[in-house]
């Protein structure tokens, strides 16, 4: 390959962020692999190590785009070049849908299901206002929501305690991101920084109902340090609330989703369920019985997977 041409090609490269944002596979492969120098024989080296067996000439061909991952073992080879090439979990796969383009946004706010289809364009630009990175450097340890519906069946407003682990140096920030019901008002949601952490800089679009808020640490993280902190949105300017749920771009640790009811307001019935994207049909339905004196349900789930997890509730 003449010089021209090495110029040429690596002006085609985007950014590692940017390709594991918005794909395709081939191009946040490419990027990857870029980043990290590694030569594709060292590269396939790596994979031999995982008893994984792929050869050179594919590799080339997956980072050109001439071929794409679809058997078994080059989908488990996919999964192993994530931790080789020092990536978030799932960041490759999710970009291997039927078009190559992104499954699912990397971040999903807690939201309706309708909302998080309309929203995604939304929510990468305000995280791009708050200057927040693909990889926010930070893996879910665990997370226990408790989320308040009020007595004319709005969402009043949800905290969240969160335990965190870093896994690169210098972290000293977590981007919460709010999703209100339709006809929310996200100018009027108030952003309570509860315990571990203070409030940064707060955006939000009015149509889409949606919110990031930067919660700022008091000290920056090292790789491997546990952090636990506590923050909470007031809410109440939508409609009757029919359902709770939250997207998970990556795997992560224990989560638990707490939905409590007014005493007067109660639902007939309530169900917990999963999804692995918004396209996907909803699957794991099970009937959730009232407990609390009947004014609440929850879920617990030991170790999440990436997609959708929620609870929703009918009221007659």
């Amino acid at each position: 390959m003449r010089l021209g041409e090495r110029h040429k090609e690596a002006a085609q490269t985007p950014t590692l962020e940017a390709a594991l944002r918005t794909g395709p596979f081939h191009l946040a492969l490419r990027a990857a692999i870029a980043a990290r120098r590694l030569p594709l024989h060292r590269v396939q080296h790596h994979l031999s190590r995982q008893g994984i067996t792929v050869g050179v000439t594919s590799l080339s061909y997956w980072q050109q785009g001439a071929r794409r991952p679809q058997r078994p073992e080059s989908m488990r080879a996919v999964r192993a070049l994530e931790a080789i090439l020092e990536l978030p979990e799932e960041s490759l796969i999710r970009l291997l849908g039927p078009t190559g383009d992104a499954v699912t946004p990397r971040r999903l706010a807690a939201c309706s299901y309708r909302s998080l289809v309309e929203a995604s364009g939304v929510l990468e630009r305000l995280l791009a206002e708050v200057e927040s990175p693909l990889d926010g450097g930070l893996h879910t340890v665990g997370q226990h929501e408790r989320v308040r519906i009020g007595p004319r069946k709005e969402l009043l407003g949800k905290d969240s305690q969160h335990i965190v682990r870093a896994h690169r140096d210098g972290v000293d920030r977590y981007v919460a991101i709010y999703h209100g019901d339709p006809g929310c008002s996200p100018h009027d949601v108030t952003v309570h920084a509860l315990e571990n952490c203070r409030t940064g800089r707060v955006r939000w679009d009015a149509e889409a109902g949606i919110l990031v808020a930067e919660l700022l640490f008091d000290a920056q993280l090292r790789t491997g340090d546990t952090h636990l902190f506590r923050y909470g949105f007031e809410d109440g300017t939508a409609g009757a609330s029919t359902e709770y749920l939250r997207g998970f771009g990556v795997a992560g640790g224990q989560y638990a989703l707490q939905i409590r009811f007014a005493d007067d307001t109660l639902p007939v019935r309530c169900h917990r369920f999963a999804q692995q994207s918004t396209a996907a049909p909803r699957a794991g339905r099970k009937e959730l019985a009232l407990s609390g004196r009947h004014r609440s349900v929850h879920l617990v789930e030991p170790q999440v997977r990436a997609g959708l997890l929620g609870i929703s509730w009918d009221w007659e």
